[in-house]
């Protein structure tokens, strides 16, 4: 799934984020895009269930061997 970031301006001046696809705590990442995209307070954050999900990451490692014969 692609990582998402959905935000809502309200009538009332309310700015509300939602990331989708991004799971455990770097969702929390994003909170400091949206200070950084607007001068904002943040007063609440509820937490979905994809922040309690692992994210599966594929790490490779290359290896050489070098030999000076």
């Amino acid at each position: 799934m692609a990582k998402k970031l959905k935000i809502r301006l309200l009538p009332n001046g309310e700015i509300q984020m939602e990331t989708q696809g991004v799971k455990g705590k770097k969702c929390l990442d994003y909170i400091d895009v949206l200070k950084k995209l607007v001068d904002v307070k943040i007063t609440d954050t509820q937490l979905s269930q994809e922040y309690y999900e692992t994210e599966n990451e594929i790490v490779t490692q290359d290896s050489a061997e070098i030999r000076l014969d």
